[in-house]
């Protein structure tokens, strides 16, 4: 909107709405707001125009700058010091008194009165942001906003910012901190509550590899990332959660074969089918699952763009069924190599016992002791033999025996 001969001491405030109505509509609010009041009842006027159009609009504005209770004033009045008109709540001081309760006579200046006007012992006055008029701080204006407080020691414009924005656009600054709005919290109003953008396609929280944290996911599984940490090359399991997509947009089986559940949880993957699987990529994860008796191979990467690649087997790996004779030929040198090597078992055995044997011979044979003794076969080979006899010589006789 634009807007002509605009009145004096008084602000527009512009609002427009976008109706969803065939055809399209657009509603625009203007708020006027007066900051003094003339000092004669007269009217004013002022146009406004859409931009980009011919109509305009003359807007008449009355000032309504009278009271109800202006008729109930109560002059000389005890909660004006005696020194002044009590009116509508407020005192209308006499001439040459000052203050919100007419207290103070104009000129009048003092320590006492200064020291009203500290927040603290060394404090400059009214935070040096606002006069000291009779033990009150009267606040400065400011361009960028609002000076309040009993010190002037507050604004609505000091709080913290996030990207240039006062309180995140979340938020209202009030005396130096940021009241948030509801669904967000934080110094600067920065941090949703909300968990919406964490959850992934799977329905987890951040894929179950990471926390939710500001409406946003931080990983903390080594390896994931992504929006909901949903990418993660070298987290167990990532390949039967590829194989579910394979098998969907491939084969059109398994859990995810819905066509619509498909799409949402595989549409980052990009398939790819081959007759010969290369594995000489090192960023490439091999994976593999049984298939009716065979093995359905792919290679899973991620892309600099985010997506992932997945190369598969047009068709399931199979081995072919061994024939008769290789089936007979591998019983027969099983047995062979059976018997062999309980052959070789039982001749360990052997030698290990005849070892043991041997060395209980030889230990006993050593400590064994002989005594000298004849043997009692030998014979002497001369022999002895006592013949008794008597002769008698020269008359004399002589017993004995001949050898």
């Amino acid at each position: 909107l634009k807007a002509w001969d605009c009145v004096t001491d008084a602000h527009l405030y512009f609002v427009n709405l976008h109706l969803n109505l065939p055809p399209p509509q657009v509603s625009f609010e203007v708020s006027v707001e007066a900051r003094s009041c003339p000092a004669e009842d007269t009217s004013h006027a002022f146009t406004i125009k859409p931009a980009g159009f011919r109509d305009t609009l003359e807007v008449a504005v009355t000032y309504n700058c009278l009271c109800g209770c202006t008729g109930r004033a109560a002059p000389a009045s005890g909660k004006c010091s005696g020194n002044g008109t009590y009116a509508c709540g407020l005192c209308e001081c006499d001439a040459g008194y000052l203050g919100a309760r007419c207290e103070c006579e104009e000129g009048a200046s003092g320590d006492m009165h200064q020291a009203m006007c500290r927040e603290a012992e060394g404090k400059p006055l009214c935070s040096g942001r606002g006069e000291c008029s009779c033990n009150q701080c009267l606040c400065y204006e400011s361009e960028f906003g609002n000076i309040y407080g009993p010190f002037c020691e507050c604004d609505d414009f000091s709080c913290a910012r996030y990207k240039g924005v006062l309180c995140s656009g979340h938020g209202e600054c009030h005396c130096g901190e940021c009241k948030c709005h509801a669904g967000y919290i934080g110094d600067n109003c920065n941090c949703s509550t909300k968990t919406d953008g964490c959850v992934s396609s799977d329905g987890q929280m951040c894929s179950g590899r990471g926390t939710c944290a500001c409406g946003k996911c931080q990983c903390t599984e080594p390896g994931a990332f992504g929006e909901t940490c949903e990418k993660c090359p070298t987290c167990p399991g990532v390949c039967s959660t590829k194989r579910d997509c394979i098998e969907c947009k491939l084969f059109n089986s398994g859990r995810l074969a819905d066509n619509q559940t498909c799409q949402k949880h595989c549409k980052d993957e990009i398939i790819t089918t081959v007759d010969v699987l290369e594995t000489d990529d090192p960023n490439a994860i091999l994976c593999a699952y049984p298939v009716n008796n065979c093995v359905m191979k792919f290679t899973y990467s991620e892309l600099a763009s985010g997506k992932s690649n997945l190369t598969v087997l047009k068709e399931p790996a199979c081995s072919s069924a061994p024939s008769a004779v290789t089936i007979v030929l591998a019983v027969i040198g099983s047995v062979v190599l059976i018997g062999i090597i309980l052959l070789g078992l039982w001749k360990l055995l052997v030698t290990i016992h005849d070892r043991r044997e041997f060395d209980r011979f030889q230990s006993e044979r050593s400590r064994a002791r002989y005594e000298m003794a004849s043997n009692p076969l030998y014979r002497k080979p001369i022999s002895t033999h006592n013949v008794e006899f008597t002769f008698n010589k020269l008359n004399k006789s002589y017993n004995g025996t001949v050898d």
